[in-house]
């Protein structure tokens, strides 16, 4: 009896274990990491919403889960641009973008796993082609580099936003003009720069012209203002003076004078 009980319940426990490996056997765990979106698809159909991050269960048999990035992601592309005068500038060219975390399923179903080659790209690297070819070579290289770049930004999102993708900023990170180029630009640069040297120089000396000229005009008007001032009884009032501080002098002198002009003769 004590036997029979024991092999049932032996029996019992096997049945058990071997339903929980069947159990384990059928099933699966998907880990969405953050900056993740998952995409249950059971039997080749898309469970409706998303997985968000963390751990998820299903079954292998019949289920897949699907994980797209919805972090930003940098594309850069050495590649050469046309320009408006007809040249090639070899570029280094980024774009930022991201996949709209509620537009993954979208995504998935519409491009499928491999979109950022089916659609991001193909459009980003027409899209740089397109705008480069509306501006001269100069520009790309300095004078607009901001402008076409957001030029670019605002093209590429016209032809990939409705597809569910974000684009963060687009970035001209270098261009190689051709050598002849290069060199004419920096000459032009170098006589700019010189020429506000010179415009410089220019300016500081007509304020030096204008300090001394200012300054001969003020000579001018306190000479005219002495001049004006020395009638005939001034300068006889000076002489008066002059005579009587000669007389208080300790020191012996001998003036000659004809009543008008004192002269010194020795001490």
């Amino acid at each position: 009896m004590f036997l029979a009980n024991e092999s049932r319940r032996g029996l019992f426990l096997r049945s058990m274990i071997a339903c929980a490996i069947v159990v384990f056997a059928s099933s699966g765990c998907a880990i969405v990491r953050p900056g993740q979106v998952g995409i249950a698809q059971r039997l080749g159909r898309l469970v409706p919403g998303t997985l968000e991050s963390g751990p998820h269960l299903y079954n292998p048999l019949v289920t897949k889960v699907v994980k797209l990035n919805v972090q930003t992601v940098e594309l850069y592309e050495e590649l050469p641009l046309p320009t408006k005068e007809g040249l090639s500038v070899q570029a280094q060219i980024a774009l930022l973008y991201h996949a709209d975390p509620d537009a993954v399923r979208k995504i998935y179903t519409d491009l499928g796993p491999k979109y950022e080659q089916v659609m991001v790209l193909s459009n980003f690297l027409a899209t740089a082609r397109e705008v480069s070819s509306k501006y001269y070579a100069k520009e790309l290289y300095a004078i607009e580099r901001q402008k076409v770049e957001q030029v670019m930004k605002e093209e590429l999102t016209r032809h990939i936003g409705d597809k569910g993708f974000i684009v963060d900023a687009v970035l001209l990170k270098d261009i190689l003009l051709p050598r002849s180029m290069s060199d004419a630009i920096q000459a032009k640069v170098n006589a700019e720069q010189a020429a506000l040297q010179m415009e410089f120089v220019i300016q500081k000396q007509e304020r030096e012209a204008e300090r001394v000229r200012i300054e001969a005009e003020g000579v001018r008007r306190a000479q005219e203002i002495i001049n004006a001032s020395l009638t005939d009884r001034q300068l006889q009032y000076n002489q008066i003076q002059v005579l009587k501080n000669l007389v208080t002098s300790p020191n012996a002198k001998v003036i000659v004078t004809d009543g008008t002009t004192p002269m010194i003769l020795g001490k």
